[in-house]
């Protein structure tokens, strides 16, 4: 009678340099307790031990014992320091549907709706949303939000542009550089009803409807080397408005510098009077940003910051407190000013709308 076969465990071999190497991983104390485990698995294995006898003495599973021994005899000790990559588990949801999602979200719409949401694509493709989501974040696909733009057609757009954006970046040397623009028909609103305080939990609320109380203009100018802003509120935003500001900058900055202006292409800003005011004030040289491009001018973003820090949740009960809170913001603003530091090169600016007006030309021609 034949005796069955035996399986025979792998012989285990070390040089010298091996067994310092798994002692000192056996004995260490900032290794993963897992590593050390199996350091001492082929140090046992090396002295001849069976698998069975090694997953006694160190209370484990022999298949464990085994699956290391063999690992280190492949590999040596890089086979036991990290495991083996898995399989990972099968995924639920094939290519063709997740390439059926993203083609459905960005190239179809839903009947009755503008765009899809997790759920009516879901029962459309036969997924559950949550799948949709995953889909969505893995290819940054976000249709519940839109961007609003729109592309200058100025056709001295690249003239203008490297105009204002060589002043940001090399600004000439005895001038002052302004980023000037009004800010109109800031509202002063009181709520119907005080609202509740933000606290753990919950957050701050306020009623949806308002009382007016009346509206003023801000004409403000950026300096944009330190930051400051200089600001005047009034009740209208006429050219003479718009004149008695530039005024007001003129007698502000120090006779023996130049004056760069930097303004969009409101009709206020080049109303016959100020035009024939400036002629007769030749330091202050205007810079008109191109049409439709307010981004270009910095004061914007200050105007941006004004609106939501101190405006829009702000209650006002008269015109004379939300100018007053105006001026106590510009203030405060000045105590300790930063100035806004432009970084895109005119060149690059160019290069984007380029690709966009090319983009819209496709679609135009579809």
């Amino acid at each position: 009678m034949e005796a069955p076969n035996m399986r025979v465990a792998t012989v285990i071999e070390l040089t010298s340099e091996q067994r310092q190497q798994l002692q000192s991983a056996a004995r260490s104390r900032s290794m993963p307790l897992r590593v050390v485990e199996r350091a001492q698995i082929i140090l046992l294995a090396a002295e001849g031990l069976r698998n069975d006898e090694i997953a006694e003495r160190l209370s484990t599973s022999r298949f464990k014992v085994s699956r290391w021994r063999e690992r280190y005899a492949g590999q040596g000790f890089t086979g036991i320091e990290k495991d083996a990559p898995r399989p990972g588990r099968t995924p639920a949801i094939t290519p063709e549907t997740v390439e059926r999602i993203v083609q459905m979200t960005t190239q179809e719409k839903p009947r009755m709706a503008t765009h899809w949401s997790t759920r009516t694509l879901a029962a459309v493709v036969g997924v559950s949303p949550s799948t949709v989501r995953r889909v969505w974040k893995a290819h940054g696909l976000k249709p519940h939000r839109l961007k609003t733009f729109k592309i200058s057609n100025d056709p001295a757009f690249a003239e203008k542009l490297e105009d204002i954006v060589g002043l940001y970046l090399h600004p000439p040397e005895h001038a002052v550089v302004l980023s000037m623009d009004e800010k109109s028909q800031i509202q002063a609103l009181d709520r119907t009803q005080p609202g509740l305080p933000l606290k753990p939990g919950r957050l701050q609320t306020m009623t949806h409807d308002y009382k007016r109380h009346g509206t003023t203009t801000l004409f403000a100018a950026l300096n944009t080397l330190d930051g400051r802003v200089i600001g005047q509120c009034t009740d209208r935003h006429t050219h003479r408005e718009w004149l008695r500001f530039l005024q007001l900058l003129d007698a502000a900055i120090p006779a023996e510098k130049t004056l760069h202006v930097i303004a969009d292409n409101y009709a206020t800003h080049k109303h016959p009077k100020v035009l024939r005011w400036l002629r007769r004030h030749p330091r202050v040289q205007m810079h008109f940003t191109p049409t439709s491009a307010s981004w270009l001018n910095m004061i914007e973003r200050f105007f941006r910051d004004l609106s939501s820090q101190r405006i829009r949740r702000g209650v006002f009960r008269s015109v004379p407190e939300l100018i007053a809170a105006i001026e106590s913001y510009i203030a405060h603003h000045n105590q300790h000013p930063k100035p806004f530091i432009w970084t895109a090169k005119a060149s690059d600016i160019l290069e984007k709308v380029k690709r966009s007006q090319a983009a819209l030309h496709k679609l135009r021609s579809v």
